[in-house]
């Protein structure tokens, strides 16, 4: 096992960015048994590398499964082998299947919609179930298109609810504390 550590973190030290990414995903995808495939586009914009992963292959489904945590493993496993074998050069590794962030985006905005919709017909505040942070920023960058609403976070730790609330016309909270967690 310290082989395959020594690859993903530099034993051989590679110089190119394409290489260490390669290396590191096709040494997880042998050693892990995954009947993966992917495809890796790296992109310079300004002083942030892009990298981006699309896996597909017949087991989609694991690295979907249990909201994405395998995607989110991977991601921080390509984020942390570039950091360690390039540490002057700034990342942004976003790893995907099948489209599955862009689903999985669509449907926190779906709900937020929703409660937002019930917030300014009852003119109360509603929740949002707890959150991961990425999770949460999708939330609060949708909800911050409309003026008619407010969103906060709520709570201690990682995962935090979120609280969305009609704006007066003065520009104030709406005054009540109603609990609705349907999400």
């Amino acid at each position: 096992m310290a082989g395959f550590f020594s690859k993903l973190f530099g034993g051989g030290k590679k110089t190119d960015l394409d290489a260490v990414v390669e290396a590191t995903l096709s040494g997880i995808l042998e050693k892990g048994g995954f009947d993966l495939e992917y495809n890796l586009s790296i992109t310079k914009k300004e002083e942030i590398s892009e990298i981006k992963i699309d896996f597909s292959g017949n087991d989609e489904e694991l690295l979907k499964d249990h909201k994405g945590q395998l995607l989110d493993a991977f991601q921080l496993i390509v984020k942390r082998v570039t950091q360690h074998n390039f540490p002057d050069v700034q990342t942004n590794v976003v790893v995907d299947c099948g489209g599955y962030r862009e689903e999985s985006e669509a449907a926190l905005i779906e709900r937020a919609e929703h409660l937002k919709t019930i917030a300014i017909e009852q003119g109360k505040s509603v929740y949002y179930r707890a959150l991961p942070p990425k999770e949460r920023k999708v939330v609060h960058q949708y909800l911050a298109l409309d003026a008619r609403v407010k969103s906060r976070s709520l709570g201690d730790g990682l995962y935090k609810k979120i609280k969305i609330f009609p704006v007066k016309a003065n520009g104030a909270e709406a005054p009540d504390a109603t609990m609705s967690d349907e999400a």
